[in-house]
């Protein structure tokens, strides 16, 4: 993959008063111990500027965390040069012999501001953590990347691979649904995916063209969930959500 100047080894100059933490394979930034609520908010404010973006990383989602999770970004292509309709064609003709019936349109309207809602969509995260909640040893993180659509591809990583194995071809979907439905990535797990949405469907209908997408992103989140049809997923996933979660086998 294409990538920009890494600001990661520079890190200690950068003055982001970062809590104790490492480099894991000088892909990411981690920190040592579990996040609190509103240090992620507090991060994004500030480490944009230098070309890094926080992400929370579920650390304890597969032992020994990203440090021995398979990160191999020599694999990736670059997002950029992959339409995201095509990719999303692809997979569903390897998953269904029904038609691709197209990308859905952006929901009607002005959604929220996109980092407002990442920022609630991560507080609420944390907090849940810190209660006892099911996520397994959240962690900050900062990966050098401009977009967040790219943080998968930026560190090479593998939750996908079942599915897909160049996870820039994810990212140039995930692009898509920054600019239709204002996304954030903000959290994964060793085969988890977290982004928030600042302009979630708001009828039926949206929310029913949007889930073939989600098929098509990631069939395992559809076919083995707790929703078994796209309409049963549409209505209780997608309708006015302001986060959307992923899981490949």
């Amino acid at each position: 993959m294409a990538t920009l100047p890494n600001p990661l080894p520079r890190l200690a100059e950068l003055g982001l008063h970062l809590p104790p933490g490492a480099l894991v394979d000088g892909l990411l930034w981690l920190a040592d111990g579990q996040a609190a609520p509103g240090e992620w908010t507090a991060l994004r404010r500030k480490a944009p500027r230098v070309g890094l973006l926080p992400v929370v990383v579920e650390a304890g989602s597969r032992p020994g965390g990203p440090g021995l999770w398979e990160l191999e970004p020599a694999r990736m292509s670059y997002p950029g040069d992959h339409d995201a309709e095509e990719v999303l064609e692809e997979f569903w003709d390897a998953h269904t012999d029904e038609e691709w019936p197209g990308l859905a349109e952006a929901p009607q309207g002005a959604g929220a501001e996109p980092e407002a809602v990442a920022a609630d969509v991560v507080e609420s995260l944390l907090d849940g953590a810190a209660a006892g909640g099911p996520l397994k040893d959240p962690r900050l993180a900062l990966v050098p990347a401009r977009r967040s659509a790219d943080i998968p591809a930026a560190i090479g990583w593998m939750g996908p691979a079942n599915h897909e194995n160049d996870t820039a071809r994810l990212s140039a979907v995930l692009r898509s649904w920054e600019d239709r439905f204002g996304i954030r990535v903000v959290a994964f797990g060793f085969d988890t995916l977290l982004v928030s949405v600042a302009a979630p469907p708001t009828t039926l209908a949206e929310a029913q063209a949007l889930a073939a997408e989600h098929y098509a992103f990631c069939p395992d989140t559809v076919g083995q969930g707790a929703d078994p049809t796209l309409a049963a997923y549409a209505e209780r996933r997608l309708l006015g959500r302001t986060a959307w979660h992923f899981w490949w086998d």
